[in-house]
């Protein structure tokens, strides 16, 4: 019998953003990744990209799923702290 051990180590960044910068990378990734990776890669070159499209894609698909629940937070708490019913 043979054991191997192996350990590998990820990383992470906790980002936070203001409304405004969530909103802008809401409506970046609105315009889905493979038309952003094209677009990229005619204006800048694949060089600059290519060794990032695994993790730009994994952000395309995370901001585009959990992002627009939080923009619909922003939007639920400005309607409930709108005061100006109240003068």
């Amino acid at each position: 019998m043979e054991i191997i051990s192996k350990s590998t180590q990820e990383f992470g960044v906790l980002l936070i953003l203001t409304e405004a910068e969530a909103g802008a990378l809401n409506d970046i990734v609105g315009y889905g990744y493979d038309t952003f990776m094209k677009v990229f890669k005619e204006k800048l070159g694949e060089h600059y990209i290519s060794k990032h499209e695994k993790g730009a894609k994994s952000l395309f698909e995370t901001v585009t799923k959990e992002m627009p629940k939080h923009m619909a937070r922003f939007d639920e708490a400005r309607k409930i702290f709108d005061d100006s019913k109240y003068k």
